[in-house]
């Protein structure tokens, strides 16, 4: 059980160009703040450096909307070209208003406009650009799990978050895309409570806290801090990913 839990944001993290080595990033950064990986410790990174780092960049001049994005485009006051992106990320469209398109992203996880947007993107030689997500976030946390072990001797845990809304409250939050080296839910069910009643119900999403509490310290403008190193985590280790943390659209109630 986890009773301290220390958040510590890597300073000077340079900015990522397309084909970077993030391990060499990482491990460079951690020296450059005087850290050393610990057993146990997880690693928290922003999705826009993994995206930045795997070229997920499109310049929007080059993407040919089709007639479903031309119409979404114009019922939702959307750049046409952008919305072919989401069309092209996307299983399915679930709901849409003007400035929104709610998608079933195909990765699984519902996601406003398919996590594509432009903050934080440079332009390319003064045309405008955007950012997918990654292409698999699990496989890209277990990649870099496997090249921190080897450049520094320990296999952290690996967390890749974005910023989601939900249907049910107002605000973003930290939500996990990808995840390696540990079990993203915590399942309490059958143990008992203290008064002896038993947990029916009870299994908390921590890859999804880890996530939130790492965006307090990562920020959402210009704070230029994409990476963050939990240690006091304690939870098993597991080789799955972050599949577990999506609900099935048949005890979904909002689809």
């Amino acid at each position: 059980m986890t009773r301290r839990l220390e958040l510590i944001g890597l300073r000077d993290f340079p900015l990522v160009q397309p084909g970077d080595d993030l391990a060499a990033l990482v491990s460079a950064s951690l020296a450059h703040n005087g850290l050393v990986l610990e057993a146990g410790d997880v690693l928290v990174l922003a999705q826009k450096i993994v995206s930045k780092a795997e070229g997920r960049y499109v310049v929007l001049d080059e993407v040919t909307p089709g007639e479903e994005a031309m119409a979404l485009a114009e019922s939702t006051d959307k750049d046409p070209r952008q919305v072919e992106l989401i069309l092209r990320e996307s299983r399915e469209v679930l709901r849409s208003r003007p400035g929104v398109i709610v998608v079933e992203h195909r990765n699984g996880y519902v996601h406003a406009n398919a996590g594509i947007d432009k903050s934080n993107i440079p332009d390319a030689a003064g045309r405008d650009q955007v950012l997918l997500l990654p292409e698999d976030p699990d496989a890209s946390a277990a990649r870099l799990r496997t090249a921190l072990r080897d450049a520094c001797g320990v296999a952290p845990g690996v967390l890749i978050n974005d910023s989601a809304g939900r249907a049910w409250r107002n605000g973003t939050v930290g939500i996990t895309l990808g995840s390696a080296g540990f079990a993203v839910l915590h399942n309490q069910i059958g143990e008992t409570d203290l008064y002896g009643r038993r947990l029916e119900v009870t299994e908390p999403a921590v890859a999804d806290e880890l996530a939130a509490a790492a965006s307090l310290v990562m920020g959402q403008a210009a704070e230029a801090c994409p990476i963050v190193l939990v240690r006091g985590f304690h939870f098993p280790a597991a080789e799955a990913g972050s599949g577990a943390l999506l609900r099935d659209r048949a005890v979904d109630l909002f689809r």
